[in-house]
This record gives structure tokens, C-alpha cells and sequence, in this order.
């Protein structure tokens, strides 16, 4: 079984507005439920947990209730940081999951999830046990002591960019957690799933991103989101 757990227990604070980013609407609909509807129409997604706002749980069902998220079985409450929501995920599927399910995590302010990529996160996760969707980085990397100024700097052939989907076996993920929690590490912070596992000296192994697949931060991610919603894809491309 393949189970999609979708985090939107963000507040939102860097996009300015009155009301969480997950929920602000875009062409009549929340930013969540572009998210939901990805995973609603992928094939390979068996079910979806959604980790929210504490209070925002019956808005949330009311959303899936509305466009149709049938795979949307549970919603439950986020903590106080990202790693305390995914745990939260991770822990309501203790004793109804197998050692070998997997488990995809995902920012649900990431909408443009494209279906290959979900596909290849799940494939490699089969393959391996983990996957991290994943990007060369084609930017010059420098070192900095003072913020101003660099002697050093860092071959981008040695970096990847990585954000979500990312998949792990659920024993392994759930046990992982357990350890993490009980010996503070890798929980703090800007830490996540990926983050903490490389802090368990978990190996992680790299699928496939897009570029399109943005998180919505501020303002201006935003506006480039419905700029796509507007876009044409282009047939000639290849």
C-alpha cells in the first residue's frame, strides 16, 4: 500500500495574509486541494492522511467532501514545527500499516506535483527502501565567514537540491521517528524527514524533481503559481 501523508500545518506567517497559505484560493479552490487532487488522480496513491492546523481539521474535510478527495481517510492535527507534524502522520498509521509500505511525504503547498516524479519517488522508494525528490543545483556555491566576502567556493557537481515528495519503507520511517524524538536528533530546526534520517545515518537515494515544483512561501511564489495555472503547456516542446 502506498499512502500519501500531506502536510499543511504551516501558519504562514512570510506570505502575509489573514489566513494560512494551504487555504487561501487561487482560482476558486485552496492552494491544499491543487495538492489533494494530485494525489486524488495519481494511480499508485492508495490513500492520503492530511496533517493540519490544529481547528482547521472539519474545514479541511469539508474541502475533500466538496472536490471529490475520496482517498482522504484521515486528518489529523499538526505539532509545533514540521518534524512534530510529520510524526504526528507517521504515528496515526501505526498498526494498520506494513513494514514495507510506503509512505510519501509532501509539503501541501508544493501543487504542481508532477505525476512523473511522484511516479519515480515511488519507484526508486520500491527499489531502495527511501527516495528524495532531487535536482542538480546549477547555481555557484561560496563559502562565506563574514557574509560579504569568499575565498572558497563549493563545485556544484558535488550538490543537489532535494524537497518533496520524498518516500520511505514505513517501519523504517516509524522507527525513525520513535529514535528521534526519544534522543533529540535531528528534530529542530528547518529539519525534516531527510535531514533527520541522514542525522540516523540513513543513506538516502535521489529520484526525480521538477522545477515547477515550488513551494508556495511568498507573495511572488504565489503569483508565479497562477501564472501556471494560466499557462498553456506548449505541444512542440519535447
Amino acid at each position: 500500500m502506498n499512502i500519501a501523508i500531506i502536510i499543511a500545518a504551516g501558519s504562514g506567517h512570510r506570505m502575509g495574509q489573514d489566513i494560512p497559505k494551504q487555504f487561501i484560493n487561487v482560482y476558486d479552490r485552496p492552494v491544499l486541494v491543487y495538492t489533494l487532487e494530485n494525489f486524488q488522480k495519481h494511480p499508485e496513491i492508495d490513500e492520503i492522511v492530511v496533517v493540519c492546523l490544529e481547528g482547521w481539521q472539519d474545514l479541511v474535510r469539508a474541502y475533500a467532501n466538496q472536490f471529490n478527495i475520496t482517498k482522504c481517510r484521515e486528518i489529523v492535527p499538526g505539532g509545533g514545527s514540521a518534524q512534530e507534524s510529520i510524526r504526528n502522520g507517521v504515528y496515526c498509521l501505526e498498526g494498520r500499516c506494513k513494514e514495507e509500505d510506503i509512505i510519501v511525504i509532501h509539503d501541501g503547498i508544493r501543487p504542481m506535483i508532477d505525476d512523473t516524479v511522484l511516479s519515480d519517488v515511488i519507484v526508486t522508494c520500491r527499489k531502495y527502501g527511501n527516495a528524495v525528490s532531487s535536482l542538480p543545483y546549477n547555481e555557484q556555491i561560496f563559502r562565506t565567514e563574514d557574509g560579504e566576502t569568499s575565498r572558497e567556493y563549493i563545485p556544484r557537481e558535488t550538490l543537489r537540491r532535494v524537497s518533496t515528495p520524498q518516500a520511505y519503507y514505513f517501519g523504517r520511517l516509524d522507527r525513525a521517528y520513535h529514535e528521534a524524538f526519544e534522543k533529540e536528533i535531528g528534530i529542530h530546526g528547518s529539519a525534516y524527514t531527510n535531514t533527520m534520517m541522514v542525522d540516523l545515518g540513513e543513506k538516502l537515494h535521489f529520484a526525480a524533481g521538477s522545477d515547477k515544483n515550488i513551494k508556495l512561501t511568498t507573495r511572488d511564489d504565489l503569483e508565479i503559481f497562477k501564472a501556471y495555472m494560466k499557462l498553456e503547456k506548449d505541444t512542440w516542446l519535447k
